[in-house]
């Protein structure tokens, strides 16, 4: 039995898609480090329910309870058939102070984390739907994405998860798209997308840029 298989004997649960982890402002006293499918994590606004982010494989979502022993700050849903750890406060205490090397990478994601959060804000401070669409894929692509054989990388998340996340409609992002697909820079969108080159993606925006810049809007 590998380390994984010991650790979901002892800790292990199972989750089917669309399946409430834990509910924005409930208690919780517990963590959860995803070993298999992904977790869509919301939060209630003023405009409705905002999608944060997209976990995958190897994250981990709901220390901050554990942390600062407040109400939970979001919503967690399973997306897909959800393998998951799950360590209560007690328990995460002592995997901290007993290996130093979980701390490390505790303290590693907590600032991608942050960092991811900076580049969510980067993101919704552009008025452009066509900024907005690329970066939030770039963005997706550095959390989640899957790079393949070919060299593409594949992002895992739909277009009404994307489309939440960047706060635009499912229209409006459909329609940058439609676009990034004619340019053969992205393929699919029914369960994710597949970014032939993300360069070419980041290149594009600053082309877009140069021409709105020169009164030469796209």
């Amino acid at each position: 039995m590998g380390e994984g298989d010991a650790l979901f004997a002892r800790f292990g649960r199972t989750f089917e898609p669309g399946e409430v982890l834990f509910r924005e402002d409930e208690p919780g006293n517990t963590m959860f480090v995803i070993q298999q499918g992904q977790v869509r994590i919301t939060k209630a606004t003023r405009d409705g329910t905002k999608t944060l982010a997209i976990l995958g494989p190897g994250e981990f979502f709901g220390e901050m309870a554990i942390l600062n022993s407040k109400p939970r700050n979001a919503t967690a849903e399973a997306l897909s058939p959800l393998r998951c750890l799950v360590i209560d406060a007690r328990t995460f205490g002592q995997m901290v102070v007993s290996n130093a090397e979980i701390a490390v990478r505790m303290i590693t994601k907590l600032a991608r984390r942050l960092d991811s959060a900076n580049a969510l804000i980067e993101v919704l401070m552009h008025r452009d739907p066509k900024a907005r669409v690329i970066l939030g894929l770039s963005r997706q692509a550095e959390m989640i994405g899957e790079e393949r054989d070919d060299g593409s990388v594949w992002v895992p998340i739909t277009r009404t998860d994307l489309a939440a996340e960047i706060g635009l409609s499912e229209e409006e992002t459909e329609d940058v798209l439609v676009r990034l697909r004619r340019l053969r820079i992205v393929e699919g969108g029914d369960d994710g997308f597949a970014v032939g080159d993300v360069q070419r993606l980041q290149e594009f925006l600053e082309f877009l840029e140069m021409r709105e810049r020169f009164g030469d809007g796209a």
